[in-house]
């Protein structure tokens, strides 16, 4: 079982950039596939990015598309999310997820295959 523990979060103002960092423990982070989630206030939780097992393509929601960027690095266990040009509905609590299927790299990241997930990270944008 791999843990989660997201950080970066904080309050910016809109065009600001802001990068978000999910930790992992566990050996096996590296065999997985991890995504980026968010949810607003009164809002179901939403897909915003993901990246697959060896770093290759990685996709991302078109209302952050040309934004965001994910990355990892296995060799620390970690994943992140730089997200620039932010704007007020940015705003939500961001979660990373682990993906489950073991060396995914298709694209498929619908939210029920995701098995792991952080406690959130708050990224408020004012206008």
């Amino acid at each position: 079982q791999v843990q989660l523990v997201e950080s970066g979060g904080g309050l910016v103002q809109a065009g600001d950039s802001l990068r978000l960092s999910c930790a992992a423990s566990g050996r096996t982070f590296s065999r997985y596939a991890m995504g980026w989630f968010r949810q607003a206030p009164g809002k179901e939780r939403e897909f915003v990015g993901a990246i697959p097992w060896n770093g290759g393509r990685t996709y991302y929601a078109d209302s952050v598309k040309g934004r965001f960027t994910i990355s990892r690095d296995n060799t620390k266990n970690t994943m992140d999310l730089q997200m620039n040009s932010l704007k007020p509905e940015d705003t939500a609590v961001y979660y990373c997820a682990v993906r489950s299927g073991i060396y995914y790299s298709g694209s498929d990241y619908r939210q029920a295959y995701f098995t792991s997930w952080g406690q959130g990270t708050q990224v408020t944008v004012s206008s």
